[in-house]
């Protein structure tokens, strides 16, 4: 077993991230019913991270074009092709919880930050990319810039622990780079 799997492994044993979001999300379907459809559907209807992650994604840029269904399995074979991909994301929510004073809850990052879903919509495109699926990738490109106002090319590579805030026009070139540990206050 590679040293990333090991990681990976570690991380979903012992995962203080997915235990604070769902914290949070219980917290949250009790102090306001109205909302436990989406707390349920996106969050506690999941055994983890990641399977919640390409839920929640997959369910904001469903289209006619491309079904929820289908991006959502396209986000799990690039989990599988890359689980680095969970890493990162949990570094980037991290991020933004440590970084971002409106953010007091992981939970409500998880499921409201705008920057966050590109980040991590990029992840999966980028996996992709890599994978050559490009046309899929440019999609979901397109889609994420529809639907979060944030343009971030698929081959651009991005580092973990990235916070995005607010987002809007936010725009990241093919050739582009950002390293880890970035605060982007858009």
């Amino acid at each position: 077993m590679s040293s990333t799997n090991i990681k990976t492994a570690d991380v979903r044993a012992i995962d203080p991230v997915w235990d604070a979001i769902t914290s949070g999300a219980r917290q949250v379907a009790q102090a306001e019913p109205s909302l436990a459809n989406l707390i349920y559907s996106n969050v506690l209807n999941h055994a983890g991270f990641e399977d919640a992650l390409a839920h929640r994604l997959a369910d904001q840029l469903d289209h006619s074009d491309v079904s929820a269904d289908l991006i959502r399995q396209a986000f799990h074979d690039a989990l599988a092709m890359r689980p680095e991909i969970g890493i990162e994301a949990r570094a980037d929510l991290a991020a933004t919880l440590e970084r971002d004073p409106a953010l007091h809850k992981a939970v409500d990052g998880f499921l409201y930050f705008k920057g966050f879903h590109a980040i991590q919509t990029h992840r999966f495109a980028h996996a992709l990319w890599q994978a050559g699926r490009r046309d899929l990738a440019l999609y979901l490109q397109s889609r994420a810039s529809q639907v979060y106002q944030v343009d971030i090319n698929p081959a651009a590579r991005l580092g973990k622990g990235i916070m995005l805030d607010h987002a809007t026009g936010f725009v990241v070139g093919e050739t582009a780079m950002i390293g880890d540990n970035v605060s982007i206050l858009q």
